[in-house]
């Protein structure tokens, strides 16, 4: 999905001959790990890199969405209903009161439900051990694969060729003569042709380490798997007209309409092993189990639900910094990083993209 949002972005600059190369076919990946929820009003992230992100990519998704839909007519799921976090604890109130008060300066809403207002407004919910109901009405969630490919459907009307399929296996790269001056990425290799560059932007996830190895600066980004399920209810929970997200210690109730719910999402880390035992991890059954339980606790009617899907994915972590990596690669001029989002692949694409495209605007 961040590859897909970059590759549109950069579409609508006439300047930029885009080409986007792929080992997959696109939504594939840590995309189809992902629940899509977009948490960046009700995140505790209020400074720095961290939240100016969230915040442009909560901008830009006001527009995003609606651009997207009138190009390819047809809608993309999602939810702008809000998010509702659920606090368990009193003596968490007071950092939510200091949030509260934070976003009300920087223009969002922010409000904190008493138990009777949460079971008011929500009835399917458990309030029994619930403390306050914290809800952000301008949070969401989105499909990631109609997202995903809304966006490659919208690069492609605007000129971007696409090569899927195509393993990247190398680059040409031509070394500086001075000791001070940084290499070019002058051609990528792929499995069938040679692409000639003016900049290559990674934004390749889990194959970020093998890629930036060959290059002589790796990157190292580790998998973490997440499972999540599909449930199915004949009525919807709570009110039909109000189908907030809600998050009940970071498990996710995602409503898809219809009675449909997503529940998720696990986050297991791998064993100390190479990245290749790594990347073939299989999810366990116990913990997916131990996720449903808990969001039955917060939400009974999902006991009646039944099953309809398990699935699971591999989210790429970085190791040693932060996420996500948005910078160029060291000893090289004109090769950006922009991968290894975690959980909030989502929620950052579009932020991605603008950094992305104001980067090499300035080139």
């Amino acid at each position: 999905m961040v590859g897909a949002a970059i590759a549109y972005e950069l579409s609508l600059n006439p300047e930029f001959q885009v080409t986007v190369i792929d080992r997959a076919e696109p939504a594939q990946g840590s995309t189809t790990a992902a629940l899509g929820v977009a948490m960046a009003v009700i995140s505790h992230k209020v400074k720095g890199r961290n939240w100016w992100l969230r915040e442009r990519s909560l901008q830009r998704y006001q527009t995003l969405i609606p651009e997207l839909e009138a190009l390819i007519g047809q809608p993309i799921q999602h939810n702008t209903q809000g998010i509702v976090s659920l606090c368990f604890e009193a003596s968490e109130l007071p950092r939510w009161q200091s949030l509260q008060a934070i976003r009300q300066r920087q223009g969002y809403r922010l409000e904190i439900w008493s138990p009777e207002q949460l079971r008011d407004r929500a009835p399917h919910l458990n309030t029994d051990a619930i403390a306050a109901g914290i809800y952000s009405p301008q949070d969401f969630q989105v499909s990631p694969t109609e997202l995903t490919h809304a966006l490659v459907a919208g690069a492609r009307a605007k000129g971007v060729t696409f090569y899927c399929g195509e393993a990247v296996v190398g680059f040409d790269v031509a070394r500086p003569t001075g000791a001070a001056a940084d290499s070019l990425c002058t051609a990528v290799q792929t499995t069938a042709q040679t692409h000639p560059t003016d900049v290559v932007i990674m934004a390749t996830g889990l194959g970020t380490l093998p890629l930036t190895q060959d290059l002589g600066q790796p990157i190292a980004i580790g998998p973490v798997l997440g499972q999540a399920l599909r449930l199915h209810r004949d009525a919807p929970l709570g009110q039909p007209g109000f189908q907030p997200v809600v998050n009940g210690n970071d498990i996710h109730l995602v409503p898809l309409g219809n009675g449909d719910y997503w529940v998720g999402a696990t986050v297991e880390f791998p064993p100390g092993t190479t990245l290749e035992e790594a990347l073939a991890m299989q999810p366990k059954i116990a913990r997916l189990d131990q996720v449903l339980r808990a969001a039955v606790a917060y939400c009974p009617g999902l006991a009646e639900a039944e099953i309809g899907d398990r699935w699971f994915g591999l989210r790429p972590r970085p190791q040693g910094q932060a996420a996500p990596i948005i910078q160029p690669l060291t000893g090289y001029s004109n090769l950006w990083l922009a991968t290894g989002h975690y959980r909030n692949g989502v929620l950052l694409a579009p932020a991605t993209a603008l950094a992305i495209r104001d980067a090499l605007a300035n080139l």
